[in-house]
């Protein structure tokens, strides 16, 4: 039996499903304080994770929060995203990063491609070796200044405070906290972000897990080869699943970081780096320890020119060219020196000759590596912008009946914000009806388009 006017009713016949379905579901247990699962692609180890920040929604929607906020940083002039944008794969596009003062850093922002599997976060310090502790890192440091917030945490916990979402974030994230708005809390949460930052969906994955036969070119496969030959040695120090010799994860019997000296100086012919960027040698003072770095993935590289520790190669065929020359050659200026004689150099680093046609393979493989899906993948954007339809929880530009009655919970306050963050595009920590409205429609019209949060 049909019934007369549901038509013209079912905007309201909507929230009357979610004010029906969610108190039994709060009943019998929400996605409250629910633990993450990582969506792991086929032939990925588990990451590790500390037993002290378990992975929740909750937690890794504040860290994305954290993640691209200005008011981070002393002068809410940048905020970690300035430095690691997700259309570079998490860098920044720079030779050497600048700071929030201005201040030029010695070294490239590092990709956060896959960042979870790191078993040393930075190029050349093996004592940073958890995302919590390197989080610390950028916010305070002075030497360069980053984000520049040393003296100022009260400011900029007062900043957030004020903010209502994050009012709500922060005590759904911590909730066996008085005052969740801590330091330590906002370390926890950004490294929790941080560790779903995975990438494994290019046309090498999807070729050598047997999911597309076709998704690696001719070309890309004979540069494979060349890769993993001994005669390039380019697998011993970018090999394995994250093409890196520096990883870790769940069985691993032992963590090892690869730093490496490739040749890239030689400074009067002893093996000397630049001043500020001498390597490990920084850390240990160990002669031998002069020019090593660590051997970076080789994920996405399309995405994270320039190349080197300091930027100083522009593209990937003068990468190449690095290495088939065996090192690298400066001819004049303070840095003058043959690379190639470094005393240091890794014995990886021999040389070796390619034809055209075999140089424009390597390439193509080393393209293979790309994931276009990740540079773009919602879940890992700035969450400050506006998103294109209210109530998409899952940020597949459609609504669903589930989704609107997502927004209905967190409306009523009986679900975590986390849950449907663009059923929130004002801001305000809640979905209001207006908002709730605009949700309807999106699920009976599509999605139209919704004003934009206002970024702080």
């Amino acid at each position: 039996m049909r019934v007369i006017g549901i038509e013209k009713r079912r905007p309201l016949y909507f929230l009357l499903v979610g004010l029906l379905v969610y108190p039994v579901q709060a009943l019998y247990g929400t996605e409250a304080q629910m633990p993450y699962v990582l969506e792991l692609p086929t032939g990925f180890p588990k990451p590790k994770v500390p037993p002290d920040n378990a992975l929740s929604i909750e937690k890794i929607a504040l860290g994305r929060f954290l993640f691209y906020d200005r008011r981070l940083s002393g002068n809410q002039s940048q905020a970690c995203a300035s430095c690691h944008q997700q259309a570079l794969a998490f860098t920044d596009g720079r030779a050497r990063a600048v700071g929030s003062t201005g201040e030029v850093h010695p070294r490239s922002a590092m990709s956060l491609t896959n960042v979870a599997y790191a078993t040393a976060l930075g190029w050349a310090n093996p004592l940073l070796d958890s995302l919590e502790r390197q989080v610390l890192v950028p916010l305070f440091n002075e030497r360069p200044v980053e984000l520049g917030l040393t003296g100022k945490e009260e400011e900029a916990f007062d900043r957030l405070r004020t903010d209502l979402r994050y009012q709500r974030m922060f005590a759904e994230a911590f909730p066996d906290q008085r005052d969740p708005f801590t330091l330590g809390n906002v370390v926890k949460a950004i490294a929790s972000f941080e560790r779903t930052l995975i990438s494994g969906n290019t046309p090498y994955d999807r070729y050598v897990q047997g999911l597309d036969d076709h998704a690696l070119s001719e070309e890309a496969f004979f540069g494979g080869r060349l890769f993993f030959s001994e005669r390039l040695e380019c697998f011993h120090c970018h090999g394995g699943f994250n093409f890196t010799a520096s990883v870790t994860h769940e069985g691993n019997p032992f963590d090892e970081t690869s730093f490496q000296n490739n040749g890239l100086y030689n400074i009067d012919g002893r093996g000397s780096y630049p001043p500020d960027n001498t390597g490990l040698f920084e850390i240990t003072h160990i002669p031998s320890d002069m020019g090593r770095f660590k051997a970076p993935t080789l994920r996405n590289l399309s995405y994270t020119a320039p190349y080197m520790h300091d930027g100083s190669i522009a593209t990937l065929e003068e990468v190449i060219d690095h290495y088939a020359a065996g090192g690298r050659t400066i001819h004049s200026g303070p840095y003058a020196g043959d690379g190639s004689k470094n005393p240091y150099k890794s014995n990886f680093v021999r040389g070796f000759v390619l034809t055209e046609e075999e140089k424009q393979q390597l390439l193509a493989f080393l393209r293979s590596l790309d994931d276009p899906e990740f540079v773009t993948n919602p879940r890992f954007s700035d969450p400050f912008e506006p998103w294109a339809c209210v109530a998409d929880c899952n940020y597949d530009r459609t609504v669903t009946v589930d989704e609107l009655v997502r927004a209905v919970g967190l409306a009523l306050g009986i679900s975590p914000l986390a849950v449907c963050l663009p059923a929130d595009p004002s801001g305000e920590g809640d979905s209001t009806i207006d908002e709730l409205l605009q949700g309807v429609q999106a699920l009976l019209a599509g999605c139209q388009g919704t004003p934009g949060m206002t970024r702080p």
